[in-house]
């Protein structure tokens, strides 16, 4: 399995853990000319959820996080104010997630969410 491969299945695994926890896809890969959403969700609660995936192989050095530095926050800020302009919504309650992916041996995924990882302030 190639990286782009490894990367669509991770983000697969972290829809499939969003949405059996009652989540609703509103989008998937949305691209502005900021930079791509990989996720974006709305929480149970009415809360817009955009989530970075971040895949990695088992073997990986660093956490998947870890790549999601000031400069990559700022480009998914940008990226979402620019898709809450195009849906016309004011002030919503809005969260910046990181899903954490990386295959197991058994051929499942293991997805770990870190809830509020950045915020826009």
């Amino acid at each position: 399995m190639d990286r782009a491969e490894t990367g669509r299945r991770g983000e697969g695994a972290a829809a499939r853990y969003y949405l059996q926890r009652g989540y609703f896809l509103l989008a998937h890969n949305y691209r502005t000319r900021f930079g791509e959403l990989d996720l974006v969700l709305m929480s149970p609660e009415g809360e817009l959820v955009f989530c970075e995936v971040k895949t990695r192989s088992s073997g990986a050095f660093a956490p998947p996080a870890a790549a999601v530095n000031q400069a990559k926050q700022r480009r998914l800020i940008l990226a979402a104010q620019r898709y809450l302009q195009v849906l016309g919504k004011e002030d919503p309650p809005v969260r910046f997630d990181v899903a954490e992916v990386m295959p197991l041996d058994t051929g499942r995924w293991m997805v770990h969410i870190i809830k509020d990882a950045f915020s826009c302030d």
